[in-house]
């Protein structure tokens, strides 16, 4: 009798071993996500680089996720990408079915306290990042504009969707670095500001990604149609090294504290988020899943024909340097909304 009951003990004991296995725990992942809809969430208009990289890595996600789950993209613009991360934090499923293609300035946007935010990155589980291209700001050709100089030593009309990144290196040149930019705002997404600049309505836009420029401007830029004044980042791009730093051109330690604030998002420009409250093991196999995507030799020749750049960092590593930017210190914080003013609100 004995010998039955401890007989019966070794089985269960064996049965829990089984269940908390990685092959098991890889077929719960894969019983949850078999037959459901993930969907991934772009808060711009169709057709810019967060729109083609969302669809495109989501067409490889439903590959190497367990349970190949069907994999939708739905774009909500809006408010410089905070209606899409409010949306994220407020009404999204927290069962590891809701992802977020985060804007970049997403991070300072909650240090700065800008109106309207909701979420908070640091609830987010970041999944994985595509590239740390810089942004850059262009001129449009028949401007005159070329160079920084030419940018300084007049009045310019920029373009920027309000609450996006550009807007506000747009309104932090004014203020730290001397530029006379009048900043049009107003536009959905950057799609309709390139529009606005070939039309002759703006003559430069602020900001968008060396990525998308590549990407969606190729013509443009091989046309020379566009010129580049400045990149934001931490350190120059090897396709635009003749292209100042906006960290570069400041004069003083106070500028160039809030400049590297700034800029600090670029290394992550282009991440992918978790809505928050997922089990860890879901969190898991996304990013895992992720990282399988980043090096499959198909979605690198998609992007390569697609003139993506593709520069992969680890969702755990991603979300060291999202949190790092919303910490940054409250002196700093405090002189950048000094300076932004209107912007925040």
């Amino acid at each position: 009798m004995a010998g039955s009951y401890s007989m019966k003990l070794a089985c269960i004991a064996s049965l829990a071993a089984l269940m908390l296995s990685p092959g098991a725990q890889a077929d719960e992942i894969a019983d949850f996500y078999h037959g459901k809809t993930v969907s991934i969430l772009v808060g711009t208009s169709a057709g810019n680089d967060y729109d083609l990289r969302a669809r495109l890595i989501g067409k490889y996600l439903a590959k190497t996720l367990p349970g190949q789950p069907t994999i939708v993209v739905r774009n909500m613009p809006g408010a410089g990408g905070i209606t899409a991360a409010n949306n994220l934090t407020q009404l999204a499923p927290r069962d590891g079915t809701s992802l977020h293609a985060l804007m970049s300035n997403m991070m300072a946007a909650q240090a700065l306290g800008t109106q309207g935010v909701k979420y908070d990155t640091r609830d987010f589980a970041f999944i994985g990042n595509s590239t740390n291209a810089p942004n850059v700001m262009a001129a449009w050709h028949a401007t005159g504009i070329k160079t920084w100089d030419d940018l300084k030593a007049r009045k310019a009309i920029v373009g920027a969707p309000m609450g996006t990144s550009g807007a506000t290196y747009a309104e932090a040149m004014n203020a730290l670095l001397g530029t006379k930019l009048n900043i049009v705002t107003g536009y959905p997404g950057g799609v309709e500001v390139n529009l606005a600049m070939e039309r002759g309505e703006v003559e430069v836009r602020a900001s968008n990604s060396w990525a998308s420029w590549k990407a969606t401007s190729g013509d443009w830029i091989a046309e020379k149609k566009i010129n580049f004044i400045m990149q934001v980042g931490l350190q120059r791009h090897p396709d635009l090294k003749d292209v100042p730093l906006l960290l570069e051109l400041a004069q003083t330690d106070e500028a160039r504290d809030i400049l590297r604030f700034l800029s600090a998002e670029t290394a992550i420009s282009r991440t992918m988020v978790l809505a928050p409250g997922a089990p860890k093991e879901r969190i898991q196999a996304l990013r895992r899943a992720y990282d399988a995507v980043m090096v499959d030799p198909a979605f690198l020749a998609d992007a390569d024909r697609a003139k993506m750049d593709v520069s992969a960092m680890k969702g755990e590593d991603a979300q060291v340097i999202a949190d790092a930017i919303v910490n940054t210190s409250q002196q700093t914080i405090a002189r950048a909304r000094a300076l932004l003013g209107d912007l925040l609100k």
